[in-house]
């Protein structure tokens, strides 16, 4: 099931600026090994499910996977066919604001030619061009 938050305080937003780098969640924290966004793009629900059965997939189980962003900005829009005026368009995806730097996803708990190969089939579904980080040590 799509991720998307439990409750909110406001049921529609604005579509905001995605200007600048991010300033945290730019390290591998959790996992050893990670994928880092390299532009700035709105990632959806349905895009991040996507990663996470990919990686899963391939892992058969075993390690864990770590989603770093939560699609929390609802976007709305008018159904087709309609005229302009009545009010805004209702929600009809979620999603997570990723500037440039921004660590997306982490593997960790397995070799690391099998994170690095499940990291690559998770950046495919990706909808920004992605680079891969290891931790520091």
């Amino acid at each position: 099931m799509a991720m998307m938050p439990k409750r909110i305080k406001h049921r529609k937003q604005m579509r905001g600026k995605m200007n600048g780098f991010a300033t945290r969640g730019q390290t591998v924290a959790f996992g050893d090994y990670g994928i880092q966004s390299l532009e700035a793009h709105w990632i959806t629900a349905r895009q991040l499910e996507a990663g996470r059965v990919a990686a899963t997939h391939y892992l058969h189980r075993e390690g864990k996977v770590y989603i770093r962003v939560f699609p929390d900005k609802p976007i709305s829009s008018k159904p087709l066919e309609t005229r302009m005026g009545k009010g805004k368009g209702e929600t009809k995806d979620w999603v997570a604001c990723v500037k440039p730097g921004t660590v997306l996803f982490e593997i960790g708990g397995v070799d690391d030619e099998t994170a690095k190969q499940a990291l690559v089939r998770v950046a495919h579904k990706m909808p920004v061009r992605c680079r891969l980080l290891a931790r520091r040590a």
